[in-house]
């Protein structure tokens, strides 16, 4: 990873200092000398939001861009002054970092990144979203709430939303950003008739739920038996009976939280410390600290280090930091345009991209193969054949790795015309690199000869007779040489094509063949020498040809194993959903929702539809 500058908050740090707060210089200097090990030093803006608008950080996405580890994904949402700064900082294993503040105003704005190494995943990269406090009254109006909510939702695997005190009707109320979800995310660009609504697909891609309870001071019981903090979250989603307008406006946040996230999870927090001290949390040291608190604090990270996953896309696609930062600016610039920002959209953007530089790596890849290993001229050209056909393969296989969702194959058509090019482009270096060296030994050879015939000592009876005799010698001497390649037998015909004017001026003074067969000679030599030529090519044409064919059978068992891959990923996927809907079907049914009931049996039926209809594409 490269070593970046800390980043310096514009004109709210005269003198320069990164926005991790709190740092000595000793500090600092650890901090650029461990860079290389920690991808951030300290939080970045990644959205801005400027007076409503949000913009993508083209700094931070450059930052993104350098990271090709798997990202696992953790984004903070919740009203503003309810201490989510804190616990972020606490994931990031350090004190200070993201902005806590200490007064009644929000103090994040958009929202901000921090990349680390994940603390328990070799090889991944925890990447951090902080975002600006929801139900700020110096804004106005909650559609930049709603944004915030949304992109969190779609950027992350993990989505913690944080709250003060108990789970009431108040705090559920403060949650309707989940119900107005449905009016901001798309799963699809162009949803056929009869098939599921958008939402009812959101499970599929929607993160793991994680709510915080922060200063939390009930007792964790229902009727008198103790209960977990998870069995309180799930007691808090229960719906109720009844059709009433005023019944299923209080089932409806509930009802979203049960049926778009795959996974929950409750954590209660107790106050950290009491009175002017909470504004110093910065400050404080874990031992000034409630100890009960600091336990639920470490059972939180524990289990965001633990269970978070991947942040993964349809089909099992797991995103690094390049394709977060491709979700980033799609998604922004949707919004910003004024429209929806689609799911099957921002993925098949990707699959754009990503596709496109697959097939530069896999072309760039065979064009390095072919240089190192292909030694000009070759012996045959089955010898080149062999290391195109190695190389082509290895071609393959990366882009193979590294594409998604080809459409109607149109990059692997993409790659196999490049390839296809490529070859003949080293084909065509092999040729000349044949021909100079036929040519040059030819002249080596035949030199001599041509001295010979200059001086006349051929010009006389017979002398045509001993002129082919010496002809055929000097062949010979030519064909045992070695490392000819695949020009040899061309090469050698061409020169004797340009030297029939001096075999046809010995020919024409040698006495001892008549006229009829000094003329029967000069065709039978143009004869054998073209027929040589064109038996040569139409050889060459054959197995370039056959290896053509083997090249496209390559390609299609790649191309089956990949498909055969996917639809296994897609699935295991349909199977996720449905082992969800299932289990929210069945708590349905003990309450006798009828109409909730009739709603789920129907989403399943068309993901029984859905998965028959590709289990027939297949076969």
């Amino acid at each position: 990873m490269k070593f970046r500058k800390p980043h310096v908050v514009a004109g709210g740090n005269k003198k320069g200092k990164t926005h991790a707060p709190g740092l000595s210089s000793k500090s600092r200097e650890q901090v650029y000398t461990m860079a290389a090990e920690v991808h951030m030093p300290g939080p970045m803006c990644l959205i801005k939001n400027v007076k409503g608008q949000l913009i993508a950080n083209q700094e931070a996405l450059g930052i993104l861009s350098d990271i090709t580890q798997p990202v696992v994904v953790v984004a903070i949402v919740g009203l503003y002054r309810t201490g989510k700064s804190y616990l972020m900082n606490k994931l990031a294993g350090k004190q200070t970092g993201f902005s806590l503040g200490s007064t009644v105003q929000s103090h994040t704005k958009g929202i901000w990144m921090w990349c680390v190494p994940h603390p328990q995943k070799p090889g991944h990269t925890l990447v951090l979203l902080d975002t600006e406090g929801l139900g700020d009254v110096e804004k106005g109006d909650n559609q930049n709430d709603c944004w915030i909510f949304a992109l969190a939702i779609l950027l992350s695997s993990t989505f913690v939303y944080n709250s003060m005190g108990a789970i009431n009707q108040q705090a559920m109320d403060q949650l309707h950003y989940v119900t107005e979800l449905t009016d901001r995310i798309r799963s699809r660009s162009s949803p056929k008739q009869g098939e599921v609504k958008d939402s009812d697909e959101f499970v599929s891609f929607f993160p793991d739920f994680v709510w915080t309870l922060r200063d939390f001071s009930l007792e964790l019981k229902v009727n008198g038996e103790s209960i977990s903090a998870d069995e309180y979250l799930e007691n808090s989603l229960k719906l109720i009976q009844g059709t009433s307008e005023k019944e299923k406006e209080f089932d409806l946040p509930r009802l979203c939280i049960r049926k778009f996230f795959p996974k929950k999870k409750c954590f209660v927090f107790e106050r950290p410390v009491h009175g002017k001290k909470l504004g110093q949390l910065e400050s404080l040291q874990d031992q000034d600290l409630d100890s009960d608190f600091m336990g639920q604090v470490a059972e939180f990270c524990s289990y965001v280090f633990s269970c978070s996953k991947v942040k993964t896309l349809s089909g099992g696609i797991k995103v690094n930091g390049a394709r977060l930062k491709s979700l980033v600016v799609t998604y922004v610039n949707t919004i910003c345009s004024g429209s929806l920002p689609c799911i099957e959209n921002a993925v098949l953007a990707l699959s754009q991209t990503e596709n496109a530089s697959a097939v530069q790596k896999a072309v760039a890849n065979y064009d390095q193969q072919m240089t190192q290993k292909l030694q000009l001229p070759t012996e045959s050209l089955q010898e080149m054949m062999n290391v195109h056909r190695a190389s082509e393969k290895e071609a393959i296989k990366i882009f193979m790795k590294n594409s998604f969702k080809d459409i109607n194959q149109v990059f692997l058509t993409e790659l196999a015309t490049k390839l296809e090019r490529k070859q003949g482009e080293f084909y065509k270096k092999n040729l000349q690199a044949s021909f100079d060296r036929c040519s040059a030994l030819l002249q080596d050879i035949f030199g001599p000869l041509e001295e010979e015939v200059k001086k006349g000592v051929y010009y006389k009876q017979g002398g045509y007779c001993l002129l082919n005799q010496k002809i055929q010698i000097l062949k010979k001497k030519y064909y045992e040489e070695p490392r000819k390649g695949l020009q040899a037998e061309e090469a050698l015909q061409k020169f004797l094509q340009s030297k029939e004017d001096m075999i046809d001026s010995v020919l024409q003074t040698d006495k001892t063949l008549t006229e009829k067969e000094k003329e029967i000679e000069v065709k039978r030599v143009k004869a054998e020498t073209a027929s040589k030529i064109r038996e040569e090519m139409q050889k060459k044409n054959d197995q370039l040809m056959k290896e053509k064919e083997k090249s496209y059978e390559e390609r299609m068992k790649k191309l089956t194993e990949k498909m055969e891959k996917e639809q296994a990923q897609m699935r295991a996927e349909q199977q996720r959903i449905m082992e969800h809907k299932l289990q929210e079907q069945a708590q349905l049914l003990n309450k006798t929702f009828q109409l909730e009931r009739t709603i789920l049996e129907n989403e399943i039926r068309h993901l029984n539809e859905k998965e028959a209809s590709r289990r027939c594409v297949i076969s």
